[in-house]
């Protein structure tokens, strides 16, 4: 599959990777090496294949489940850099 740098450069504005343009010209044929050995799989059955999420059984961990009073808002707050009425205060980041 062939990459065209325009492409290159969107994804990298999408990933906000910030690439040079010798990088984009070098990345250009890289991406589409990756791109043609991920199609080479598209033909493997996998129906009935359950999903991996580990090579070994993992069982989860169980523990009693117990209700506490949780009132350490003070406690919590302590480890806050800022704080307002009971609140983390944190900054602007959407205008």
């Amino acid at each position: 599959m062939a990459i065209d740098e325009k492409t290159v450069r969107h994804v990298a504005k999408l990933s906000r990777l910030a690439l040079s343009d010798a990088d984009v010209h070098k990345m250009a044929p890289e991406v589409g090496k990756i791109l043609n050995f991920v199609e080479q799989l598209a033909p493997v059955n996998i129906e009935g294949v359950a999903a991996l999420t580990s090579i070994l059984p993992m069982p989860l961990k169980m523990r009693e489940d117990v209700v506490s009073d949780g009132d350490i808002q003070a406690q919590i707050l302590a480890n806050a850099p800022a704080s307002d009425d009971g609140y983390f205060c944190v900054p602007k980041v959407v205008e």
